[in-house]
């Protein structure tokens, strides 16, 4: 959410940033409404002054204009009740348009239509060249018995899945790996709830806007998260931080879910766009200094970076154009790893901040070392690995002639030491 100082002051570069994301909105409609209001506010601040003033020549009025003044306040109390109920309304109109106003990405985001027009910053290794015939990630799973998707379908519908025996094993190394990477990196591990109230939703900018996106319990008003950044960066909603505490470096390990409504084509075969995965998902929270904010975006890529290269998995990162940013996001860099079987790179890793985006709705606060007034943290977030998408260049890319599969380095102590998957 933007300050409605901020959109006041600044009309053309909400709505620069609003074309450049390709969004709609009526940010009209909402200047109208919020000069409306004030308007209104003033009429009833005068009212108010004025049955103060009746109020004290009743008092002291003669019998004969007593009634006059009576009457006259009658009216007062009648037009400011009206007025009130009014700014009421207004007062929800206003906030529902407030949740909808696009954070005006930075100057750097490159022009685009969606993430055909992203742009390529920087890449890793060589794109695997085999000297026999490879196969996809669906073919190797099942030659291997470690993937199966018919079971899968069969009792949980499309886009589901079993890992079995090495398969869930190999998740498992990966997703372990991954967080003792970033524990070490110093990061505080969480176990968050994944089911929350909208509250969480809201804060974080999923809903509104994303509610076609979540599996929601209705019955409880709950919604699973499609990622632990939802429960993370709401952890501290509310609060008012002791400066000394930031940058605050959290992550954690969960299982996410996701609909998918509307995802088709290539993008959903086998592994790639499923239902329920785990990620493993850092959070930061820090001071409001866009400096700073940048930079630490910049860690936090390097981050997932390293991790990448620890699997051994040719990648490109890249910056993501404004038509393929969400509704909050000042910037986002993509890591998109080489998936032989798609014939090209699929993305992996976001890596996203927000500044004071999120934690506005969130009223996540810390207050300055003067002991001035509050002051709304700036909020960043990257995968730092998600499961069961990353299996897929880690199959392929890692395929031998005789149909096995090298386990990277780095993965082998969480394998007992396994050096590969299947063959002779």
């Amino acid at each position: 959410m933007l300050d409605l100082k901020f959109i006041r002051e600044n009309p053309d570069l909400v709505r620069e940033g609003a074309r450049k994301k390709r969004i709609p909105f009526d940010l009209d409609r909402l200047l109208a409404l919020d000069k409306e209001k004030r308007e209104i506010q003033t009429r009833t601040e005068v009212l108010a002054a004025e049955q103060r003033r009746s109020g004290k020549e009743v008092a002291s009025a003669a019998p004969e204009a007593r009634a006059a003044l009576i009457a006259r306040q009658a009216e007062l109390k009648r037009e400011k009740t009206a007025l009130e109920e009014r700014l009421k309304e207004m007062e929800a109109d206003l906030h529902a348009l407030l949740l909808r106003v696009p954070m005006p990405p930075a100057a750097e985001v490159p022009e685009g239509k969606d993430d055909t027009e992203n742009q390529t910053r920087s890449t890793w290794g060589t794109p695997s060249h085999f000297d026999f015939a490879p196969k996809d990630h669906v073919a190797l799973g099942e030659q291997l018995g470690i993937v199966d998707f018919e079971r899968g379908s069969r009792i949980a519908g499309s886009r589901n899945y079993f890992l079995k025996g090495l398969g869930a094993l190999l998740e498992s190394a990966v997703l372990r790996l991954a967080v003792d990477h970033m524990v070490k990196k110093g990061f505080t591990l969480m176990a968050p709830p994944v089911l929350v109230r909208d509250e969480a939703m809201i804060g974080t900018g999923y809903y509104p806007g994303g509610e076609e996106q979540a599996y929601r319990c209705e019955r409880d008003a709950l919604s699973l998260v499609g990622t632990s950044e939802v429960p993370l960066t709401s952890y501290h909603a509310g609060e008012i931080l002791d400066p000394a505490q930031l940058p605050l470096r959290y992550v954690a390990c969960t299982p996410c879910f996701r609909r998918e409504a509307g995802a088709a084509g290539q993008a959903t075969r086998g592994l790639y766009r499923v239902h329920q995965f785990t990620k493993v998902e850092q959070v930061v929270i820090g001071p409001a200094d866009e400096a700073w904010s940048r930079e630490e975006h910049f860690r936090i890529l390097q981050n997932s970076e390293e991790l990448v290269r620890m699997l051994e998995l040719p990648y490109r990162v890249v910056d993501v154009c404004g038509g393929d940013l969400g509704q909050g996001q000042v910037q986002k860099f993509d890591i998109e790893c080489w998936m032989p079987g798609r014939g090209g790179y699929g993305e992996t890793h976001s890596a996203s901040r927000f500044h004071d985006f999120q934690a506005r709705r969130l009223e996540l606060r810390y207050r300055p070392g003067d002991g001035g007034k509050p002051v709304i943290c700036h909020t960043l977030n990257n995968t730092v690995i998600a499961s069961p998408r990353i299996l897929i260049p880690l199959l392929e890319v890692h395929q031998q002639a005789d149909g096995s599969v090298r386990i990277p380095q780095a993965l082998r102590p969480y394998l007992g030491g396994l050096e590969r998957i299947g063959g002779s």
